[in-house]
């Protein structure tokens, strides 16, 4: 392979990691953007930024993609960009952990509106079973208990 096509190739995977450098950023900032609006119950924000994380995650495998393409023809540019690239696989760890940490406030969120509805409606939450077809049954407050 000419030098001039190779230095593109290691220029364009160089280019790729730090573009993911930088979604991996931007997807931590959107999921404390997503933990701030569940906190608040500010919709609005909770819309914004799972827009955000879905554009974002796309972008991710996107880049991903390339990455995997790029580095099999610039072999020497992926070793050097490997401690980055490790960099970057512990960042995206610490968004899976800020992702399940949003998600169990969601359940905890979850579970309180089910158990407000339950005391509104009457439905006992902790009666609450699935069916044959996994459809969730709860059992009213007022039942027949026998017919003649």
């Amino acid at each position: 392979m000419n030098t001039s096509l190779q230095a593109e190739l290691d220029h364009a995977l160089t280019a790729a990691v730090e573009e993911m450098r930088l979604a991996v950023e931007q997807l931590a900032d959107a999921l404390h953007d997503e933990r701030a609006a569940l906190e608040t119950a500010d919709v609005d924000g909770l819309n914004r930024a799972g827009a955000a994380k879905h554009s974002l995650m796309l972008k991710l495998e996107q880049l991903d993609g390339e990455r995997v393409q790029l580095s099999q023809g610039a072999p020497e540019a992926a070793r050097e960009l490997a401690p980055k690239w490790q960099q970057i696989l512990q960042s995206l760890r610490a968004c899976q952990m800020l992702n399940q940490r949003n998600g169990q406030l969601v359940g905890v969120r979850l579970q309180q509106v089910r158990k407000a509805l339950a005391v509104l409606t009457g439905n006992d939450a902790e009666a609450s079973v699935y069916g044959r077809a996994g459809e969730l049954r709860t059992s009213l407050r007022s039942q027949t208990l026998a017919e003649a």
